[in-house]
């Protein structure tokens, strides 16, 4: 189990959400920007247990241009069978197959 935020990681999650929020952004749209901006830098930082991406990455991104945890993710999210050993190229095919 991760390791709770450090007083750093909560001033950081403040700053970045009174930012987001200056911006115009919605509120609870900010919480999770700020919220994984936080979960980024401990991750980059080795401050959690694995420092593969438990995310889907950034939508606004093509899945080509994400990493292969990343699509692997999404592919669970769809529940698409087989991912785990899929390539990355095999689950972009797999996530972009359309669904009846």
């Amino acid at each position: 189990m991760p390791k709770p935020w450090k007083a750093k990681d909560e001033r950081q999650y403040k700053h970045v959400l009174e930012s987001e929020l200056e911006r115009g952004v919605k509120e609870d749209e900010a919480k999770e920007i700020a919220g994984r901006t936080v979960n980024k830098q401990r991750r980059e930082e080795g401050r959690t247990p694995n420092k593969r991406t438990m995310g889907t990455g950034n939508p606004n991104t093509p899945l080509q241009e994400r990493s292969r945890d990343e699509v692997y993710n999404v592919a669970k999210e769809m529940a698409i069978q087989g991912r785990g050993s899929m390539s990355k190229a095999e689950l972009v095919t797999a996530i972009q197959r359309p669904r009846s």
